[in-house]
């Protein structure tokens, strides 16, 4: 797997760096701001860009819009987005887009880090689980999602990090098969029915985050 890296700490941009050698994952450009990045995924056609939110000039967004500038040139491209707080509004526009959402305080877990880095890259999503509890904490009163039981609510939140439904029994400890209950008794209380045209489970994630 190769990979840019866009992140204006030097420690930080070259920590990531020597942690995804040490995975087997060859970083092929590491830069500083946002033009950089657009120019390198254009000059090295990498797997994924891990990008940090905040970068030069003024440290807002400017990560975020030149990941979704690149995004603009490379439908689909996944891209592992780095934040050191959670920022609610990027959060949930990221939702559902083969992208990954993690806090940078994830790094330290290697294991856990360089398994979500693998995930996006194999197009899936991963979201840090405290931005699902945070965003889950301005759920108002009277929303679908107070019809779900606690079992159902245990399933969305590690929907809404991505888990497949092996994954979900795996650490519910249940079966596959109550899972696929579970799933489908969501579906039923947030009024998502079959639709071709709709991706049930990223419907009901977004319910879940309250966009």
């Amino acid at each position: 797997m190769r990979v840019v890296i866009a992140e204006d700490s030097v420690l930080l941009r070259e920590g990531l760096a020597r942690l995804l050698a040490d995975g087997g994952v060859e970083t092929v450009a590491a830069v500083s701001d946002g033009p950089a990045l657009v120019a390198a995924v254009r000059e090295h056609d990498p797997d994924l860009a891990i990008v940090d939110v905040r970068m030069p000039p003024t440290h807002t967004d400017e990560g975020l819009r030149a990941a979704l500038q690149v995004r603009a040139a490379k439908p689909g491209f996944p891209i592992l987005v780095l934040s050191q707080y959670v920022e609610e509004r990027y959060a949930g526009e990221l939702i559902g887009r083969a992208v990954g959402y993690l806090l940078k305080e994830r790094v330290a877990d290697v294991a856990e880090f360089l398994a979500a880095v693998r995930q996006v890259a194999a197009g899936g999503t991963v979201i840090d689980p405290e931005v699902v509890v945070q965003l889950l904490s301005r759920q108002r009163r009277g929303a679908p999602l107070d019809s779900l039981s606690p079992r159902e609510r245990q399933v969305l939140a590690l929907m809404a990090e991505g888990r497949s439904n092996t994954a979900i029994a795996a650490r519910l400890v249940v079966t596959e098969g109550a899972v696929e209950k579970h799933v489908s008794g969501i579906f039923a209380k947030l009024s998502l029915g079959p639709a071709p045209e709709d991706h049930r489970r990223v419907l009901a994630v977004l319910t879940y985050l309250g966009r």
